[in-house]
């Protein structure tokens, strides 16, 4: 079993920054993707950024330039630096991973981010 643990999402006001974590722990030989998708209430789950073991990245347009995916060495942990939030960044924000080969896509449990004065 392969299992998504994040941590960082708490509450900050707009303009502020938050740094989620999401690190994935089990029985896996690698990793061919890691990244972050958010879905707010009354919404569909969206796209925030993607990070592939090659460090070729993607992001949602709503969040280019202020947020930032990063993967540490071991391919198992991906960063999300959000800068410059805003009220409608407000979600629970999943870690998302696809295995390398089989291409099985994982999904962590989520962290809540609130923007709000």
């Amino acid at each position: 079993q392969v299992q998504l643990v994040e941590s960082g999402g708490g509450l900050v006001q707009p303009g502020g920054s938050l740094r989620l974590s999401c690190k994935a722990s089990g029985s896996f030989f690698s990793l061919n993707d890691m990244g972050w998708y958010r879905q707010a209430p009354g919404t569909q789950r969206e796209l925030v950024a993607t990070i592939t073991s090659g460090g070729s990245t993607n992001y949602g347009d709503s969040v280019k330039g202020r947020f930032s995916v990063s993967m540490d060495n071991a391919k198992t942990t991906v960063f999300l630096q959000m800068n410059s939030l805003k009220h409608e960044d407000t979600a629970v924000y999943y870690c998302n991973a696809h295995l390398a080969i089989s291409y099985r896509g994982i999904w962590g449990q989520g962290t809540q981010v609130t923007v709000s004065v």
